[in-house]
């Protein structure tokens, strides 16, 4: 059968990090009261000279030489932003470019913080059917820029960052075949307002600044996030207990700690970044992923959950053997 397999992963952060005793001197906050509601001690934060288009390129290099391939070899990049370059063209194609690999597929998918899950979808999709062989699948965000600073209960919460996998089809058949093996989104619009920014080109003119209601997406991310999950098990005929890590998207630890209890799933197979990292929406999954690869806990053969929840709301899951 012919399978999307991962061969590569790479990963990118601002030179800037932040603590959140540094970020209590420019906002109404404290490290105690960041850490006990969200998990999160530190995030990255972008210069002007850093945009979401270089730390995509950034991570996409590294996964380029994880998978020890070339670059102009890829024919499909997609990348995944709420936070791109500009309106248009797309920030994949400013990538395609700074990568040298012109000529391909490239485009971006605006998914919030599901937004790799759904680029990762698309990217099976074109391969398995021949549209592409070998993809370059990214998360990129530079969420700084859309946050207001006067909101203590948003800003604190979110980091910019990059994430970036190789994946290419193969034939793959035996018990255990590598590659993605299901993938399930979805989205409902009637939850906009609990999740979104307040701007866009068409109605004010102006990129606007995110607004959340936090407690109304808590309860929604840990009921839908433990669904799309056994969705998936149940497409595949596989069990929580196969799993061999979980990366989910990582918003916040309470989050993360409520979707493992619901599944049952021990926390000691969940990856979790967002103490380092916070929330870089649809780069934190490829970033968590990246760092679990590059420590050595996720190692080819494992069975690998990635989830994530975000405005829209969309949602989504993804099973792969790596």
């Amino acid at each position: 059968m012919l399978r999307s397999v991962l061969i590569g992963t790479g990963s990118a952060l601002p030179r800037q990090a932040v603590s959140n005793a540094e970020l209590a001197e420019r906002v109404d906050t404290s490290d105690e009261w960041i850490v006990g509601r969200t998990g999160i001690s530190n995030r990255y934060i972008a210069a002007p000279d850093e945009t979401t288009a270089s730390l995509a390129t950034e991570a996409a290099w590294k996964a380029i030489e994880a998978a020890g391939i070339e670059a102009a070899s890829i024919d499909l990049i997609v990348l995944a932003t709420a936070t791109p370059d500009q309106t248009f063209p797309a920030t994949a194609t400013i990538v395609q470019n700074n990568l040298g690999c012109r000529g391909g597929i490239a485009f971006d998918v605006a998914a919030v913080c599901s937004g790799f899950l759904y680029a990762l979808g698309i990217a099976d999709s074109m391969l398995r059917t021949g549209m592409a062989r070998r993809a370059l699948v990214i998360g990129s965000e530079t969420f700084s820029r859309i946050l207001d600073w006067d909101d203590r209960t948003t800003c604190v919460l979110f980091g910019d960052g990059a994430g970036a996998v190789v994946v290419e089809a193969r034939e793959e058949d035996g018990e255990k075949p590598r590659g993605i093996l299901a993938t399930r989104l979805h989205a409902d619009g009637a939850h906009n307002q609990l999740l979104y920014v307040d701007g866009g080109p068409s109605t004010t003119g102006t990129v606007g600044k995110l607004r959340m209601k936090g407690p109304e997406v808590f309860r929604h991310a840990v009921v839908n996030l433990a669904e799309v999950l056994k969705e998936v098990l149940e497409e595949t005929g596989l069990s929580t207990s196969d799993i061999d890590w979980l990366v989910p998207h990582q918003a916040n630890a309470r989050i993360l700690d409520a979707t493992a209890k619901k599944l049952g799933l021990p926390t000691e197979k969940v990856v979790m970044t967002v103490g380092q990292h916070a929330n870089t929406s649809a780069a934190s999954v490829p970033l968590a992923l990246d760092q679990a690869v590059r420590d050595g806990r996720i190692v080819q053969g494992d069975l690998v959950m990635l989830e994530a929840m975000g405005g829209g709301f969309t949602w989504g899951a993804c099973l792969i053997r790596v």
